[in-house]
This record gives C-alpha cells, structure tokens and sequence, in this order.
C-alpha cells in the first residue's frame, strides 16, 4: 500500500501535478483580472466568482490530457474525448449564468455580468488545452470591452428607452392621446404595444415605454421627472431607464 502511494508522488505523476497546478494559477490570475471589473462597478459576481469559474473550467479541460495518468496509469486504454468535456463546461456555465440575470419590468439586467462568465470558461478551457498567449489575449479584451465600450458606447449616437408608470388622482380621467403629444414635444415617441391599465381604489396606474430617436435631442430623464410632479391629475409617478 505504502509503495502505491509513493508511485503517485513520483516521476511523471508529480510533473503533472505541478503542471496541471501552474495551469490553475494561472487561471485563477486571469479569472480574478476579468471579475475585478465587475467588482469595481458593484456587481453581485466578483474576483472569486470569475476566479472560480476560470480555475474550474481549466481544472476540466487540462486532466484531459493526462489521461494515461488516470488511476494510477491502470487506465492507458482510456481515450477521452475532449470536446465532449468542453461542452459539459459550457452547460454549466449556462446554469450559472441564467442565475445572474433579472428581469424588471422591460430591463433586463445581468446581460453583461453573464456573458463575461461565459468568457471567463473559455479562458480556462483555452488555458488547460494549452494555448496560453489566446488565454491571457482573451482576458485582456474582456477587461478592455467591459470598461471601455461602455463608455464609447454612450457617445455613440443611439436610442434611449423609458419605462414611464403614471397613477392618477381618484376620479381623473386620463388622455393617451395627450400623452401621445406631450412625448412627442418632448423627443419621445410611445410605444402603444406596451401600454399597461391597471385600476385600483378609484385610481388607474399607466405604464408605457418611451422611446427617444435621438437620445441628445430628447429632454433628459431629470427634466422629464420635473415637468411630470407639476402635471395636475398625477400623484406618483416612476421614470425608469430601460437597461440590458
């Protein structure tokens, strides 16, 4: 029994632990330079969630290819396929990135958090089957498309989505054609299709999108905030930008 323990600590055995350890260093590196991004913006996944994710994905791929090695070396005649592996990864990555988007009302939130986990598996996959220059190349363009696009994204010309909910004074009979204009004056236009009536206590609840063709020329969410507390026939209301 001694003499078989000492077999796993010794010649190729070790060599490839150390190896398959130096692989899950680095992934953890690399998990926790992509999630650190996340972190830094107040997400829920941070470093030891991405570091986690990484270091798995990495610890699946590379046993792969030390298949000889399993059990021992009792195992020569196995032959693993390593796509198949690959695809186990990326399904559970799917379930834990389900788990970190929400949907609330028209936002959906978690888009972005979700998919950079998924990116983070494929840095672990590209770092256990060996190609290390692609892996930390991948790492960097996800830090990179996180913390820049972002911005350059805000600068682009492009629409902006409200989710606008109105309650009326009990016994106020509001006019969706005059809201229709207001928007209209305003740089918004309606979406008619996802106009929501609900009536309670003598009071009715609106809520609708608002849609901004041009975002630098719509009045800004602030403004639109101001004018709707001095509209009579209101008495709560809620502007929402919609983010996905």
């Amino acid at each position: 029994m001694l003499g078989d323990l000492q077999h796993y600590w010794s010649g190729s055995f070790l060599a490839a632990n150390a190896f398959i350890g130096l692989n899950l260093a680095g992934a953890l590196l690399l998990g926790m330079l992509v999630g650190y991004e996340r972190s830094y913006n107040g997400r829920a996944a941070g470093m030891r969630t991405y570091g986690l994710v990484c270091m798995a994905s990495t610890a699946l791929t590379v046993f792969v290819g030390h298949a000889s090695l399993w059990y021992g070396g009792t195992s020569a005649h196995i032959q693993p396929d390593p796509t198949r592996v690959v695809q186990g990864v990326v399904t559970g990555i799917g379930f834990l990135c389900a788990g970190v988007i929400m949907k609330d009302g028209m936002s959906i939130r978690g888009l972005t958090t979700a998919a950079s986990i998924w990116a983070a598996a494929a840095i672990g996959v590209l770092l256990g089957v060996g190609f290390y220059a692609a892996a930390l190349l991948l790492a960097v363009l996800c830090v990179a498309s996180m913390s820049m696009l972002h911005g350059l994204e805000s600068r682009l010309p492009g629409r902006m989505t409200l989710d606008l909910s109105l309650t009326f004074q009990p016994g106020e009979a509001p006019d969706f054609d005059l809201l229709i204009q207001r928007a209209k004056s305003r740089g918004y236009r309606v979406l008619n299709d996802t106009l929501t009536i609900t009536y309670a206590d003598n009071q009715a609840l609106w809520r609708v999108s608002l849609v901004a063709p041009d975002k630098a020329r719509a009045l800004s969410p602030a403004a639109l905030a101001a004018e709707m507390a001095a509209t009579e026939g209101v008495s709560r209301f809620s502007i929402v930008p919609v983010r996905s």
